[in-house]
């Protein structure tokens, strides 16, 4: 199974490899997401190490059973050869109805069939109100008129 863009990634093969993965994370469907990723992929999340499709697909569960209403913006920072590092932001907020902005940074490594077999994130929590919130799209993809990280000041 090969996912283009595929590497080694040239600019306009790394922005939409960007994308392809923020539309699937914010479609907060935990099948979908580890397709793109190879079947012994190893990830550092926070304080979690997954390794392989089904760790990560438990992990992906746990997190959106805890962070609602999830929305996701994911921006290019660099890229060469067979890795893209990303910066992106994402709102939420837990049972209790605190909203959160988290912000982070990710480095990923691919495959030759452009499927990622690392993911290393950094991730801080920082609690707002819900007036504070910039992510107002109906869940799912964020449309193509929105604001980028960037765009934002974020």
């Amino acid at each position: 199974m090969t996912k283009p863009p595929l590497p080694p990634f040239d600019e306009a093969g790394a922005r939409q490899k960007v994308r392809l993965a923020e539309d699937a994370w914010n479609s907060r469907d935990p099948d979908r997401v580890v397709q793109v990723y190879t079947d012994d992929t190893r990830w550092r999340n926070r304080a979690e190490f997954p390794v392989g499709r089904e760790q990560v697909r438990s992990f992906l569960q746990r997190k959106w059973a805890k962070e609602l209403d999830y929305r996701l913006i994911k921006e290019l920072w660099a890229f060469g050869g067979p890795r893209i590092g990303v910066r992106f932001a994402y709102e939420w907020h837990d049972d209790s109805g605190r909203w959160f902005r988290s912000y982070g940074n990710e480095n990923w490594e691919f495959n030759p069939q452009g499927l990622m077999q690392r993911r290393y994130a950094s991730i801080n929590d920082l609690p707002i109100v819900a007036a504070e919130r910039l992510f107002h799209w109906p869940l799912g993809r964020r449309p193509d008129a929105h604001a980028s990280l960037s765009e934002l000041g974020l």
